[in-house]
């Protein structure tokens, strides 16, 4: 799985989505549950434009996932058109991609 983070330095997750000139993309590693950084995506975002979501979207193209610390509700409707998930979450770019697959295996074990 493919996992886009929207930060300033690659630290934190601290950019809204609609903003986001970096993405930091990590693939996941299922079978050794540990993240690899792939690269750093930057995107031209134009100062006089509020929100530019198809072109971050179009740069991460190829993940499933998006996690960012805001996104807006064109955002999310870009997003599942082109079938990527958003999720809003902030904090360390380790901790952030570790909830989020703690919470998808969670999920996948829920018996209903």
């Amino acid at each position: 799985m493919r996992i886009a983070v929207a930060s300033t330095n690659g630290e934190n997750v601290d950019l809204h989505f609609g903003k986001a000139k970096s993405l930091y993309v990590y693939e996941y590693d299922e079978e050794e549950d540990k993240f690899n950084f792939i690269e750093q995506r930057n995107v031209e975002i134009e100062a006089d434009m509020k929100h530019q979501n198809p072109k971050i979207i179009e740069a991460i193209g190829d993940c499933e996932v998006a996690i960012c610390e805001q996104f807006g509700p064109k955002a999310a409707i870009y997003a599942e058109d082109a079938g990527l998930k958003l999720v809003k979450d902030e904090g360390t770019v380790e901790e952030v991609l570790r909830k989020y697959i703690d919470h998808v295996n969670f999920m996948k074990n829920i018996k209903i």
